[in-house]
């Protein structure tokens, strides 16, 4: 397996796991799909922002990772807020620790200071996954999401990427 940067040629395995996700899961709160031209549109905004897109492949696109902005305000320029998405067939395998490895690396390189994850707290897998890449929980929002028909809790965690406290120039 390897993670490599996307490809316009990766958008319908990107596509088929978002929707997947969407379908069957409550990694992300909303129940529409995307089309192929919507998530080639996103990829295009995410990389024209100077941020990666990146797929494990193994020969076949097994998942892939991004991070954007955290919030638009200039105060929030040195935090991101990342998002993890792994083929329902390869699921607990490693894969999503190795994606968001190499996300905090392309982060850390930008020189981003914190890693947010939003997570839905009845989700322990990626509780767990996120825990042992060194994030924290920092926040949990009971029923502030809703999706199935059912209310959801929103955990935060984080993870600093360099020292605590490091001066940045503004």
């Amino acid at each position: 397996m390897i993670i490599r940067p996307a490809t316009e040629q990766d958008i319908p395995a990107i596509t088929a796991i978002f929707n997947e996700a969407v379908a069957n899961s409550n990694a992300i709160w909303t129940e529409k799909q995307d089309s192929e031209a919507e998530r080639l549109a996103w990829m295009k905004a995410r990389l024209a922002l100077g941020y990666p897109v990146l797929v494990a492949e193994g020969p076949v696109v097994l998942g892939y990772g991004t991070f954007g902005d955290f919030r638009a305000f200039p105060g929030y320029r040195y935090s991101v807020e990342h998002s993890v998405y792994i083929h329902a067939d390869h699921r607990g395998r490693g894969l999503g620790r190795v994606i968001v490895d190499a996300l905090v690396a392309a982060a850390t390189a930008l020189g981003k200071h914190v890693m947010i994850a939003g997570i839905d707290g009845g989700n322990p897998a990626s509780l767990r996954l996120h825990a042992r890449a060194g994030f924290v929980e920092v926040a949990r929002m009971p029923e502030v999401g809703r999706k199935f028909g059912r209310w959801l809790d929103l955990v935060f965690m984080q993870r600093v990427l360099d020292a605590a406290g490091a001066a940045r120039p503004d």
